[in-house]
C-alpha cells in the first residue's frame, strides 16, 4: 500500500475516455475506473454538479505523461 504521502493526482488521457479525469481518480483511489464512472453519472443525474466538477478537474489536474 502506498503512502499518502507518496500520492500524487493526475489525469491519465491514454486510458481515459474524454479527458482522463475518471482514469486518474481511480488510480489515486485504488478503485476501479468503472465505480468512479457511474459515481460521475450519478452526480450529473443529481444535480449536475458533477459535470461542474468534471471541466474544473480537467482543466486543473496535470497529465500523468507531463510529470514523467
Amino acid at each position: 500500500m502506498t503512502s499518502w504521502k507518496d500520492k500524487r493526482l493526475y489525469k491519465i488521457s491514454e486510458q481515459g475516455k474524454i479527458a482522463g479525469v475518471c482514469a486518474g481518480l481511480s488510480e489515486y483511489f485504488e478503485l476501479d475506473v468503472t465505480l468512479i464512472r457511474l459515481a460521475m453519472v450519478a452526480s450529473i443525474f443529481i444535480g449536475g454538479a458533477g459535470i461542474v466538477f468534471y471541466i474544473i478537474a480537467a482543466l486543473v489536474m496535470p497529465d500523468k505523461k507531463d510529470l514523467a
